[in-house]
């Protein structure tokens, strides 16, 4: 993973010169059964240089404890490795979602990572994780529900960062984590 992660640095200092664009890597256990990967970095993921560590992370990880799985355990990424940014109408630098260019840049990388992990289910948290691993689907019609792609099992949840502005999410996110805590349990 070191070396994929050198090479992935390495052409995006390169197809980004002159621009500062901190990568985030994925982390957690090398021979995860379970690969959550996410839709890219925020601003405390760019700072502190770890995925899912933001308001978003906690939502996550409330949620992965309710349902036994510890991060320990699984592999946690994200499809695009820099924090896509935009500047707000006050003038901040603000979060946007990466564009379609983005996610093709990072997706050969992606499945890269996929690879070297070798994880049984891959959790794709939000549209965009979905949309670039398993194509068209949408997130609200496809939850909670096992697919097929590449040779992958897909599990597609809404993104923890969806609670934070849909609090009315939270039983349904439950729900599906709970699904995937049988799944493992019976995988056993």
């Amino acid at each position: 993973m070191k070396k994929l992660n050198q090479e992935m640095a390495q052409f995006f200092r390169e197809l980004y010169a002159g621009e500062e664009k901190v990568l985030v890597f994925g982390e957690g256990a090398k021979n995860a059964r379970i690969m959550l990967v996410g839709e890219a970095p925020g601003a405390q993921e760019a700072l502190l240089g770890r995925p899912f560590v933001g308001k978003a992370g906690k939502n996550l990880d409330e949620f992965l404890e309710l349902s036994g799985f510890r991060r320990e355990e699984l592999y946690i990424t994200n499809t695009v490795k820099f924090r896509p940014t935009k500047v707000s109408a006050a003038g901040r630098t603000v979060n946007r979602a990466p564009t379609r260019e983005e996610v093709q840049l990072f997706l050969p990388w992606l499945k890269k990572e996929i690879a070297s992990v070798k994880p049984k289910c891959v959790v794709t948290l939000g549209n965009t994780a979905l949309t670039a691993l398993h194509g068209k689907a949408v997130i609200g019609q496809v939850h909670g529900q096992f697919l097929e792609a590449e040779g992958r099992l897909p599990y597609p949840i809404y993104h923890p960062a969806s609670l934070i502005y849909n609090r009315a999410l939270a039983d349904t996110y439950r729900e599906d984590l709970m699904r995937l805590a049988q799944w493992r349990e019976e995988q056993s």
